[in-house]
Parts: structure tokens; C-alpha cells; sequence
């Protein structure tokens, strides 16, 4: 950093007053803070990393105190850095102003592959820390797990079920499965079915995996109950919204059965819950019925889902999420992005696959193509339908995707009035768009800042400290 970006940094500290995603501000007037660890873990373990300035004294109205001194702070900072898995290397800088010294500690973001850092003298599960906002929050057990079954590529699709038999399995369904296999693999094909279910991971030491119990068995409920789907439509556009009868959901169902079966049953719901109007067609002319959502888009975001999810035990609990909203419907997966890939590069660039047997036994059923094609599927019949791109969330485990049932995807001009007065008054102080989501109660981060931020933005009563960058990590959103 230089001593230009680290004057730049002060002068945006005094004018916010607040700390952000990736700045975090220490006093050091008297000594070097004795526990800087938990800032080193969440700033190492996020892509962006973070920065630390020293010489800002956050309780005292921000005041440009001044460290003690310099190169007593830089030496002590990196002892601190040496005791971190694995070792921390920051970037020091140190500038003069006004006759008082301020030191910059960028901390880089680690590889995925070296995630969580963590502080020795905790170990690993409790000295691991994320970045929330301006905080920073202990790991849960699950993201932990997360980064250390991407790093050792554990395969929680073809973990064992202990009380699962080949007799508990639907043996029609399993032979055809295994005729599909051994088409066009002379190989395979001359095999004993035994070596066949080892060799492709229908049993495991002579124990049927996840895989096989959720494709071939008529009910994997009754080993894992939350692995299903819950699907709701609720009377509005937010969550809590009632009906002129004051029911809280029009349409609640508990889709159970093979993943078959249930992306079937969901598309079904779904069909059943959207509205259908006539249009004229301006290709043919012709009128025409259309849902609310192209069928094809719907049945991708689902498939996805069930074969994208977290198996694992931490998630084994958590059942996958449709629910349908007057102006858009959200699908929530247990589990968050696997590996590298991050949202914006979505059906761009080809992922990591956390369920790699499921998903090629599903393309061996002919379910599922298995060439990354599901996210450039479902923008493309959006736009056929002429509706807006879809929506993707990653947020601490969990992953989702909005669409969105027309352009016009606010919600009733009479909300937004009401909301628009009480966010200009909550944006008197800074804000990230996590405090934004929270603030309006809405899960989604970039639901909340398109629907109900940018527009506020665009009319100039609500501004951007970094307005060049309108995507940067360090955003922050404020009115005057």
C-alpha cells in the first residue's frame, strides 16, 4: 500500500466512521493490541483478504490518535502472524501525518485449498473466524468442515447407510440402472453384478452408499427424513405476509420419495402454484398460454439443488427450500458453492463437483446431461420469457437461486414508499449490504440491494463511498 492509498483509506475512515467487510481499525496508542488473531483468521480465510490500520481509535469518534511506535508495532504484528495455520504474511505499510505515525496491515486472502487459517493456540475449531460485516464471527463446525472436505475431496454421496440393505432397494429400477451402465462398456459389461455395484459405488465394503439409497430406494426418508424438499406459497412478498384469511401459506407440501421422484413432485407443485396467462406470440402471432416461469428453467434450478446439495451429516437435517412469493420464487439448497467458483462465474466457467457419482448416475438414468449446462439453460429460457436474469445467494452454507415473475420484479410501489424513508434514515450511518438484508429481514443479500437500494441510488438519495467501484467488497451505502 502506498502512502497515497493510505491517506485515502484515513480520509474515508473520517468520513464514514465505521468499519467494513475488509477494514478492520486498532488504536495501538499505548502497545500493540495482544489478540489481533481473530482478525487474522477472518481476513485470511475470505478471498478478498482485508486491511488492518493501526493509529485510528475506533471509541473515541474515530480519532487519528497515532501509534506508539512503529517498528515495535510492525515486529509485534508479525510475531502474531507466525502463530497462525498457516503463517500469515502481511504486507506493512507506514505513513507520516501531522506529526503522528499510522501503520497499514494488509492481510491477504489464503487459497481455498489452505482455508480455514486459524490460531494455533485455539486449534482449529475454535480458532477459525469468518468475516460478517465489521465482526468477526466465530466458524461454525460445518464451514470448517466445508473447506476441509473440498481440500481432501470427501465423497458424502457414496458415504455408507448402515441400516440400508440390497433388499430395501427397488430391485427393478436397480437392474435397469445397471443395463444402462453396461451399454457401450465392453469392459464393464462382462463383470459380475457384485464387482459392478463396488466398481461404481452402488455398495461400499459391502455396504449400499447414499447414492444408491437416494436413487433406488422407494422411501430414503426413512434413513434421513429432512433429505427432501419443503415447498410453501406464501400470500405476498415477504415471509410473515398473511392472506385475506389470515393463513400464513396457500400451498404447503412435504415432497418426499427417490430424487426422482421428488424433482418430479416439485415441478409439479410449482406448475400448480403459478398463475397462467394468454399472450400473443410475437413470432407466430398466435395466442398462447404461459405460466409465471418457463417450466424448463424451473425443473434446472431443482435438479441442481438435489444433486448440488451438502450429504454430509452436518446437513443431513436441512431439507431443500421452494418457496413461491407473489413477484418471484426462491429455491435454497443446504450447502453453499463448492471449491473455487464463485456466483458471478456460475454457468461460465466449469466448477468442482461436490456430488461427482450422484451426478453421473443421474446422467446414466438420463436425468440430468451432467455438461454444466443447467445455469446457461435457465438464462436462456428466462430471456425467451422475457424475464430478468436469475438471482444467485452464497451465504454461510447455504446456496439459492430467485427468479423473478416479470421485469418489473419490485415489490408493490406502496411498500417501497414505505420502506425508501426508513432506509434513507438507517443509511445516516454507513452500511454494508449485509446490515442492509438484515435491516429489511430479507435472506438475500442481492435481493435486497437490486430491489430496494439501487433504486434509492439511482434517484441520488442514497450514495456509494466507492462510487467508481459500485461492486467493490468495500462498499458502503449512506445518505446525507
Amino acid at each position: 500500500m502506498t502512502c497515497e492509498e493510505l491517506k485515502e483509506y484515513l480520509e474515508i475512515i473520517q468520513r464514514t466512521k465505521c468499519e467494513t467487510q475488509t477494514l478492520e481499525l486498532k488504536s495501538a496508542k499505548v502497545d500493540c493490541p495482544k489478540k489481533l488473531f481473530d482478525t487474522l483468521s477472518s481476513f485470511s480465510n475470505q478471498d478478498d483478504g482485508g486491511t488492518i490500520i493501526f493509529g485510528v481509535d475506533e471509541e473515541h469518534e474515530y480519532n487519528e490518535c497515532g501509534v506508539y511506535d512503529p517498528q515495535d508495532l510492525q515486529k509485534k504484528i508479525n510475531e502474531q502472524c507466525l502463530q497462525m495455520e498457516p503463517v500469515v504474511r502481511p504486507l506493512l505499510s507506514v505513513l507520516e501525518k501531522e506529526g503522528k505515525t499510522f501503520v497499514a496491515a494488509e492481510i491477504p486472502g489464503i487459497d481455498i485449498s489452505e482455508r480455514p487459517c486459524y490460531y494455533r493456540g485455539k486449534g482449529r475449531l475454535k480458532g477459525s473466524y469468518t468475516r460478517i460485516g465489521d465482526s468477526d464471527e466465530p466458524m461454525t463446525e460445518y464451514e470448517i468442515y466445508s473447506y476441509e472436505a473440498f481440500r481432501k475431496k470427501y465423497q458424502d454421496d457414496i458415504r455408507t447407510v448402515h441400516r440400508a440393505t440390497m433388499h430395501s432397494l427397488n430391485q427393478k429400477q436397480l437392474e435397469e440402472y445397471v443395463e444402462k451402465l453396461k451399454t457401450g462398456k465392453s469392459n464393464l459389461s462382462i463383470l459380475d453384478e457384485e464387482t459392478i455395484y463396488e466398481l461404481m459405488s452402488i455398495k461400499r465394503d459391502d455396504e449400499i452408499t447414499l447414492t444408491a439409497v437416494l436413487l433406488f430406494s422407494p422411501y430414503p426418508q426413512a434413513y434421513f427424513p429432512q433429505l427432501c424438499i419443503t415447498a410453501i406459497v406464501v400470500p405476498g412478498t415477504e415471509m410473515g405476509s398473511e392472506g385475506s384469511a389470515g393463513e400464513r401459506f396457500l400451498d404447503n407440501q412435504r415432497i418426499e420419495g427417490s430424487i426422482p421422484e421428488m424433482l418430479d413432485t416439485a415441478i409439479t407443485f410449482v406448475r400448480r402454484n403459478m398463475k397462467t396467462k394468454t399472450i400473443i406470440n410475437p413470432i407466430t402471432g398466435k395466442r398462447e398460454d404461459r405460466t409465471d416461469y418457463p417450466i424448463t428453467a424451473i425443473r434446472e434450478a431443482i435438479l441442481n439443488a438435489l444433486v448440488h446439495r451438502d450429504y454430509s451429516i452436518h446437513t443431513e437435517g436441512m431439507p431443500i427450500q421452494i418457496i413461491m412469493f407473489d413477484n418471484r420464487i426462491e429455491i435454497q439448497n443446504p450447502g453453499g458453492i463448492y471449491g473455487r467458483i464463485k456466483v458471478d462465474q456460475l454457468g461460465k466457467v466449469q466448477p468442482d463437483t461436490r456430488n461427482p457419482v450422484l451426478a453421473t448416475a443421474l446422467e446414466v438414468l438420463g436425468i440430468t446431461e451432467n455438461r454444466y449446462s443447467g445455469i446457461p439453460t435457465i438464462r436462456n429460457e428466462l430471456n425467451k420469457y422475457g424475464l430478468p436474469d436469475p438471482l444467485f445467494a452464497d451465504q454461510r452454507g447455504q446456496f439459492s437461486v430467485t427468479f423473478f415473475n416479470s421485469n418489473d420484479n419490485q415489490p408493490v410501489k406502496n411498500e417501497l414508499d414505505d420502506r425508501a424513508s426508513e432506509l434513507i434514515e438507517f443509511c445516516r450511518t454507513p452500511r454494508t449490504r449485509k446490515e442492509i438484508a438484515d435491516y429489511l429481514g430479507l435472506r438475500s443479500i442481492t435481493y435486497a440491494i437490486q430491489v430496494y437500494i439501487m433504486p434509492l441510488v439511482e434517484k441520488g438519495q442514497i450514495k456509494l463511498t466507492i462510487p467508481d467501484k459500485p461492486r467493490s467488497t468495500k462498499q458502503l451505502y449512506f445518505s446525507e
